[in-house]
């Protein structure tokens, strides 16, 4: 009341002006929550900290003595994920109890620990078991009765690989043109392409087959979707923004994203591998350098992946995304590594260092067994070639010879399937422009010399132990090399500066084919059998006469189709056949018992073509006949309304009389078709 009363006193005070005291018998229910809510919400919860904190089971009992050297080994492995912030070893009677704490800087590092120190051998005693301290609340508040777990809806995508069972075993093949805003599915056709889907703005960039060809992939900003089934509904979605390229493991169980704009210290997100079936993020980790894609690759079965470092090549197990045996290989030097595809076996190489030559190895893995180690001398530079199968490895070594000017090439040949690994060398005085193997073969193809001097050399690797040199082209304008799926046959491409040329090439006899050329194309794709083959000229590459033309593998060209600024054609890959070596071997003997087939099923085609051709001219002939014959019965049904306009004059009869009557034939080009007869 006081201050109500010095208020009053005040001269200054208008009786008209609102009061804000309370009255007497007032009574505050207004909760302190409601006057400090910004306050409140930073208040810290009970479970800030605890999940960085993770729990380390099976660690040593030790005493007093033995304590600090137990920490310092602690320490060592587990700070690879994180700074440790504070560590506490229980004790009782003198001796640690066998399990710790480990606080790290954040709840992310805890994660790392756990999913990389979790199962880490320390020795035959002790295994590591880590969890995060949070984990225990919620394993402890789990209900001791059942719960059905709730049915989740099946969705139904078709068919996966309806493609496969097409009557006429035709195979598909995606194209984008007008710059990318049009993405079209093709199934192929010797006539003409037939489309399976076409879209506008599927795609922001380009398209990817996974390695069975069970999905489309389509880039967007946001992310990656994958299409699937007979009417390419969308199969799964994976959120990565800015997301620029992508790998799939052969499995198609897995699939591997980059983004330049996505990663933080705490939160790896540069790459992340996705798993397809659920679409769960299975692992994320940093780009440290800018390396060449895919910085990952994956051993032939999907269960390995592996990445090089400086001094390091990390291996990582699938489906835990763990590092193999917990640990990297320390390898002083690693230039670069290749899988074998056709077994769990890694090739890497090493360059000199001071009087230590270079060395090629492989390692079996996961026993880490090198099972062969090649040393070279005076090496400058190596690529590693694998055929196919895994059945060889050829090791492209570009060596100074002590007093020799200039590079030298050796081949060296790691034939793989024979015991030891041994290993014969082929010797190239001459520049290599390009190295192919053929697929399901023991050949291989070398491009060698300098333009305009291009010779193209084709070797057997016999099995009698020596590699023979079957044939050389001179002169050939070449500086690419393309064998069938199927081997056999290949292509030779001069392509982009050499102005497309192509030579089709038979190699069980070494004869040349065909040869042909499609101006500034820029890609060779073959079909997945060999059948076909395509040459384009991309938008991307080259902004005119963008195209795509269809060949026989024998060199005859089939389509020539024009698009405008077509950009980009993949072939869809097919799932692995179902036959085994011997069946396909017996089916590749019996062949021409077949051809009989599939000629007369040609020649019905053709003649289906030609049937079609005529059903639609005649009908077009019994459309007009109808026509006339209605016009003419309307014209003589108007017959006595046309006389008794013209006074009784029958103009009919009147043009019968007239002598010098002509009649004038007028015809007017519509189309021409031509038809070759080597068709029909």
């Amino acid at each position: 009341m006081q201050d109500t009363v010095d208020m009053v006193d005040d001269p200054e005070y208008d009786e008209d002006e609102p009061s804000f005291s309370d009255p007497e018998d007032f009574e505050d229910d207004v909760e302190d929550e409601e006057l400090m809510e910004d306050i409140l919400r930073e208040k810290p919860q009970e479970a800030d900290g605890i999940d960085s904190v993770v729990v380390v089971d099976n660690v040593p009992q030790v005493g007093q003595e033995r304590l600090e050297k137990l920490k310092n080994v602690i320490h060592k492995i587990f700070s690879k994920f994180g700074k440790i912030a504070t560590e506490f070893y229980p004790e009782a009677d003198g001796l640690t109890k066998g399990y710790i704490f480990l606080e790290y800087g954040g709840p992310n590092q805890a994660l790392e620990a756990v999913k990389n120190a979790d199962g880490y051998k320390l020795d035959k005693q002790h295994t590591f078991r880590v969890n995060l301290f949070t984990d225990f609340d919620k394993y402890m508040n789990i209900s001791d009765e059942w719960e059905t777990p709730e049915k989740q809806p099946f969705k139904d995508f078709g068919n996966m690989r309806h493609w496969t069972e097409d009557p006429d075993c035709r195979d598909q093949y995606s194209v984008i043109y007008e710059a990318g805003e049009r993405t079209v599915i093709f199934n192929n056709d010797a006539k003409d392409p037939i489309i399976s889907e076409e879209r506008a703005r599927w795609t922001e960039t380009y398209v990817r087959w996974s390695p069975k060809g069970t999905y489309l992939a389509t880039f967007h900003q946001r992310g990656i979707a994958l299409w699937g089934g007979e009417k390419f509904k969308q199969i799964q979605r994976f959120s990565h923004q800015g997301v620029s390229l992508i790998d799939f493991s052969p499995c198609e169980r897995y699939v591997v994203t980059f983004s330049p704009l996505m990663d933080t210290k705490e939160d790896p997100q540069a790459i992340i591998i996705w798993d397809i079936l659920t679409g769960h993020k299975k692992r994320g980790f940093h780009c440290e350098s800018s390396a060449h894609w895919p910085i990952f690759k994956w051993s032939h079965d999907g269960k390995f992946f592996a990445r090089m470092t400086t001094d390091t090549l990390s291996i990582y197990e699938a489906p835990s995304m763990g590092l193999l045996d917990k640990k990297s290989l320390k390898i002083s030097g690693i230039k670069d590594f290749s899988w074998s595809p056709g077994d769990n076996i890694i090739a890497f190489w090493v360059p000199e260092d001071k009087d230590i030559p270079a060395r090629v190895t492989l390692m079996q893995i996961p026993t880490r067994q090198e099972i062969r180690v090649r040393n070279l001398f005076n090496v400058v530079d190596c690529k590693l070639h694998w055929q196919r199968n895994g059945d060889y490895l050829c090791v492209k070594v570009d060596r100074t010879p002590k007093g020799t000017p200039g590079v030298v090439t050796n081949f060296e040949i790691f034939r793989m399937r024979e015991k030891q690994v041994p290993v014969d060398v082929v010797e190239m005085k001459e520049g290599i422009i390009a190295f192919a193997w053929e697929p399901n073969g023991s050949k291989f193809a070398v491009l060698h010399g300098e333009s305009p001097r291009i010779n193209v050399s084709f070797y057997h690797v016999k099995n009698n132990g020596k590699i023979e040199l079957s044939k050389t082209f001179d002169k050939q304008q070449a500086n690419s090399i393309f064998w069938s799926p199927q081997g056999q046959f290949l292509v030779l491409a001069g392509l982009r500066s050499m102005n497309g040329a192509l030579a089709f090439v038979d190699t069980s006899d070494c004869t040349m084919m065909n040869i042909a050329e499609h101006y500034m194309a820029s890609d060779v794709e073959w079909d997945p059998t060999g059948r076909y083959l395509v040459t384009s000229v991309s938008w991307w590459s080259h902004k005119v006469d963008n195209a795509y033309w269809l060949w026989t593998f024998q060199g005859r060209l089939l389509q020539k189709n024009n698009k405008d600024r077509f950009c980009q054609l993949l072939w869809r890959p097919r799932p692995p056949s179902l036959l085994n070596i011997e069946d396909a071997k017996l089916i590749k003997k019996d062949l021409k018992k077949y051809s009989k087939i599939f000629e007369q099923k040609d020649r019905l085609s053709q003649s289906k073509a030609s049937k079609e051709l005529v059903d639609k001219r005649r009908t077009m002939m019994d459309d007009y006949r109808s026509y006339r014959e209605t016009a003419q019965q309307i014209y003589q049904e108007q017959k006595s309304a046309r006389l008794e306009l013209r006074g009784g004059v029958d103009s009919d009869e009147l043009d019968s009389n007239v002598d010098d009557w002509e009649e004038e034939t007028i015809e007017f080009f519509i189309s021409e078709e031509i038809i070759p007869l080597g068709d029909l």
